[in-house]
């Protein structure tokens, strides 16, 4: 019965700290690059501000077949992109906005066309100091171009869960 008991209580610690993590990173201005017919990739972008640090390790959709952490810049002459294969880190406090040019979320081999106002499933995943790891469920709305400031009506976070091992 002990056994049972502490099974119960170890288990409950796992999804209190998974929810917590994924509480911790504010998402603001969320949005996704419409495509057109026949385009197999596109980029999503945010803001994402944690209240301790924390790093973005990995995102996965199921309109993409792969979706990977990227960053974007110039190395010399050449606009170079990259996964960020350690992920990217979250300071304390600190916004760290992703957006076309820079760091944002990858959606390649598309499996669907992206239109405009419409939404797709997003999961983040973090990882925290201790390696705890959590995962964080949007509903990314799909334009042309950014919202224009508008983080009220761009904040998501819902169904949060600890990240499946």
């Amino acid at each position: 019965m002990k056994s049972k008991i502490s099974s119960a209580i170890v288990l409950a610690a796992v999804l209190w700290t998974g929810h917590a993590l994924a509480q911790n990173v504010e998402v603001k201005d969320a949005w996704a690059r419409a495509t057109v017919q026949g385009q197999k990739a596109s980029g999503a972008f945010m803001t994402l501000t944690a209240k301790a640090d924390t790093t973005l390790v990995g995102v996965a959709s199921s309109v993409a077949g792969l979706a990977q952490v990227h960053e974007m810049k110039m190395d010399g002459n050449v606009m170079q992109m990259r996964a960020l294969p350690d992920g990217l880190r979250l300071n304390a406090g600190k916004p760290v906005a992703l957006k076309p040019g820079s760091f944002h979320l990858m959606l390649m081999d598309l499996k669907v066309p992206l239109l405009k106002d419409t939404t797709i499933p997003v999961t983040l995943r973090f990882k925290d100091a201790k390696g705890v790891e959590s995962t964080l469920d949007l509903k990314v709305p799909v334009s042309t171009s950014a919202p224009a400031g508008d983080a009220a009506g761009h904040q998501h976070g819902m169904h949060d869960a600890p990240a499946k091992p």
